[in-house]
């Protein structure tokens, strides 16, 4: 068995004890939706490569606003990160991306990566929507108030609720 097929298993085997919704997209390109509290799901893929197994997560879409206040507490933020990092894509929409070697590959150390993914993205949601979206949070709030609107998912940001 080549060392891409045993790490291939080893995704498939992990997915399916976690119980979350997966597919296998391609042949060893897996896609899971990891469950959080602040941040509701995380869309990970998982690619074996030759040599790699590489981990890539859509933690928020481009800030519209403190870009690069954003970027530098995302920096400081990848200082105490194990195995993945915050990065942007040419749109500057935000990711959680890592690679292990194909080695390194055990269930063990899969379920330690994706907790990281799950972890970082669902902690870091809300200091992101703050720094990078609080206009629109503003705005939201509006909105819904004067429609009468639930603001239920907006309890985190009741600070940026407008004054009466």
């Amino acid at each position: 068995m080549s060392e891409r097929s045993r790490v291939a298993d080893v995704v498939r085997s992990h997915l399916a004890e976690a119980g979350q919704p997966w597919d296998e997209t391609a042949a060893g390109v897996f896609s899971v939706e990891l469950p959080g509290e602040r941040k509701l799901k995380t869309s990970c893929s998982l690619a074996v490569g030759d040599h790699s197994l590489v981990v890539n997560a859509f933690v928020a879409r481009c800030p519209d606003e403190n870009q690069a206040r954003v970027h530098r507490w995302l920096l400081e933020r990848n200082a105490r990160l194990s195995g993945v990092a915050f990065a942007v894509d040419h749109v500057g929409d935000i990711y959680l991306v890592g690679r292990l070697p194909l080695h390194a590959v055990t269930e063990a150390e899969l379920d330690r990566l994706l907790g990281v993914v799950l972890e970082a993205a669902d902690s870091s949601f809300n200091p992101i929507l703050e720094m990078g979206f609080a206009s629109s949070i503003r705005r939201e709030w509006q909105w819904r108030l004067s429609r009468g609107e639930s603001t239920r998912n907006l309890a985190a940001f009741e600070h940026l609720r407008p004054g009466e």
